[in-house]
C-alpha cells in the first residue's frame, strides 16, 4: 500500500472513531434565555459543525428554567439573563460552580410599522400617548419571573410611566413573546431585548430605540454547568468563550465581559 494512501486511511478511521464518540456521548441540553434565541442558535450551529457534538437547545424565562432546575429538570447548561439565577442555584448545590458571566444584555423600545407611536430612546412619545390616547396596548415580559420584564418594569419607573402603563401591558411568558407581541400589531409596541431587534426576522417589523442602561440595573447574563452535564455540555461552556462564538454574541448586540 502506497504511505499517502495508507496515511489517509488512518485519518479517515480517526475522525468516524471521534464522530462515533461524540454520538455515543449523551445530548447536551442547554436551558437558555430567550434574548438568545437567534445568537446562540447561531453559536451552536458553529461548534456542531465543528465538534460533532449536538445540542439540544430549550428556550425561555430564566426565572421558570430555575424553578425547574430546583426540582430536578434534565438541563446541562443553564444560561439565564440574570446571574442571581445562577448564584441561587449554586447556593442550592445544583451546579458545579458558581458559573461565569457570558454577557451582558440591553433592552429598548420597539414599535411595529404601522404604530401611531415613535421609537425615541427617551420614551417622550411614549409618555405623550398615554396622555392622547394612542396607546392601547403595550408589551413587555412578564416581570416576575422574566429578567428582560424586570428591567422594561424599572425603566419604565424610572421614566416615570409606570403606574399609567401598567393597565395597559401585555406580558409575555418571556421576552421572545414579548417580542411577538411587540412586533404583531396586536399591540403599538413594547419593550424587547435589543439581541432579538438585531435579528433581520424582527427587525424589518418596525423601529427600535435604545434605552439608556442607567435606567435599570444592569442585565448580568451568566450561565453554568448542573453537576450531571455530560462532556458536549462542558465543551459548549468553553466554546462560548471564544471569539468565533463571542464575535456572533456582539453582532446581536451583546457586550462581552471583560477579562
Amino acid at each position: 500500500m502506497k504511505p499517502l494512501l495508507c496515511i489517509r486511511r488512518v485519518w479517515l478511521l480517526v475522525a468516524l472513531f471521534f464522530s462515533a464518540l461524540a454520538q455515543a456521548q449523551p445530548m447536551a441540553t442547554v436551558a437558555a434565555a430567550s434574548d438568545l434565541k437567534f445568537a446562540i442558535e447561531e453559536v451552536a450551529a458553529q461548534f456542531e459543525k465543528a465538534t460533532g457534538h449536538k445540542l439540544r437547545l430549550v428556550f425561555g424565562s430564566s426565572g421558570s428554567f430555575y424553578a425547574q432546575i430546583l426540582q430536578g429538570a434534565p438541563f446541562h447548561l443553564y444560561m439565564s439573563a440574570d446571574e442571581n439565577f445562577v448564584f441561587k442555584l449554586a447556593d442550592a448545590g445544583k451546579t458545579r460552580d458558581r458559573g461565569r458571566l457570558y454577557a451582558h444584555g440591553r433592552i429598548g423600545l420597539m414599535v411595529p410599522t404601522g404604530s401611531p407611536l415613535q421609537a425615541d430612546d427617551a420614551l417622550k412619545d411614549l409618555a405623550l400617548a398615554l396622555k392622547d390616547g394612542r396607546l392601547k396596548k403595550f408589551a413587555i415580559a412578564n416581570p416576575d419571573h422574566a429578567p428582560y420584564g424586570m428591567r422594561a418594569k424599572e425603566a419604565l419607573q424610572h421614566a416615570g410611566l409606570w403606574q399609567a402603563i401598567e393597565p395597559r401591558l401585555v406580558l409575555g411568558e418571556n421576552i421572545s413573546q414579548a417580542a411577538q407581541f411587540a412586533t404583531s400589531g396586536s399591540t403599538q409596541g413594547g419593550i424587547i431585548a435589543q439581541s432579538l431587534a438585531l435579528a433581520p426576522s424582527v427587525a424589518r417589523l418596525g423601529q427600535f430605540a435604545l434605552i439608556p442602561e442607567a435606567w435599570h440595573v444592569r442585565l448580568a447574563q451568566r450561565m453554568v454547568l448542573t453537576r450531571d452535564a455530560p462532556p458536549a455540555a462542558q465543551a459548549f461552556y468553553e466554546h462560548l468563550a471564544t471569539p468565533a462564538a463571542q464575535a456572533i454574541m456582539v453582532r446581536y448586540g451583546f457586550e462581552m465581559p471583560q477579562p
